[in-house]
C-alpha cells in the first residue's frame, strides 16, 4: 500500500503557493496544525476555500505587507491587512489562531510581530 501526503495538506501546499509562499518554507507541524484548526473553525465551509483563506493569512504573516502585494496584489494586501487588524481586536476567531501560530513557530515577519507586541502590551497596560 502507498501512504502520499493526505488530500488536505496537498490542498493546503496547492493553497500556499497561489497565495505566493512556498510550502516548504512552513514546517509540517504548523502545516497539520493550520489543517486541524482550519477544519475546526471552517466546519461546514468548503475545504479548499477554507485553506485558500488561511493560507492567504499565513503567507502574509510569514512574507509581509510588501513581498506579499507583489506576489499577489496591493488590494489582496490590503484585505488581508485587514484581516490581522480584525483578528488582533477580535483575539480569538480563526485569524487571530493563525496569526498567534505563524507567532510562535518563528516565522512571522518583524512585522507584523512587532504590531502583535503592541496590542498585547497595550492591553496589559489598559
Amino acid at each position: 500500500m502507498f501512504l502520499g501526503r493526505s488530500t488536505a495538506m496537498r490542498a493546503l501546499d496547492d493553497a500556499l503557493r497561489t497565495a505566493g509562499l512556498h510550502p516548504l518554507l512552513v514546517p509540517e507541524p504548523v502545516k497539520l496544525t493550520v489543517i486541524r484548526i482550519t477544519k475546526k473553525f471552517a466546519a461546514g465551509q468548503d475545504p479548499a476555500a477554507a485553506f485558500a483563506d488561511a493560507a492567504q493569512l499565513l503567507s502574509y504573516c510569514v512574507l509581509g505587507h510588501d513581498q506579499f502585494a507583489d506576489t499577489n496584489s496591493s488590494e489582496a494586501a490590503g484585505r488581508t491587512h485587514q484581516r490581522v487588524e480584525a483578528a488582533l481586536d477580535e483575539g480569538d476567531s480563526l485569524d487571530a489562531k493563525l496569526i498567534l501560530l505563524t507567532l510562535h513557530a518563528g516565522l512571522i515577519t518583524p512585522e507584523i510581530a512587532d504590531r502583535i507586541e503592541i496590542d498585547n502590551a497595550e492591553t496589559d497596560q489598559g
